[in-house]
C-alpha cells in the first residue's frame, strides 16, 4: 500500500477544485476508512478498489 503523498507525486492521485483527493484513473473522490486503534487512515477508490495510506 502506497502513501497518499507518494501517489500525489507519481500522478496516481489528484486533487479537485475543493482539494479533495481524486483517483487518477477513475476520477472519483476517495472514501475514507478510519480505524481508531491505528495511526493511519486508509483512502479507498470506490470504483477500482485501490488503497492508499495517510498518516494522521
Amino acid at each position: 500500500m502506497k502513501s497518499v503523498r507518494k501517489a500525489l507525486r507519481d500522478g496516481e492521485l489528484d486533487k479537485d477544485t475543493y482539494d479533495r483527493l481524486v483517483c487518477g484513473e477513475c476520477e472519483k473522490p476517495l472514501k475514507t476508512e478510519n480505524d481508531p486503534d491505528s495511526i493511519k487512515t486508509v483512502r479507498i477508490c470506490p470504483d477500482c478498489d485501490s488503497e492508499w495510506k495517510e498518516i494522521r
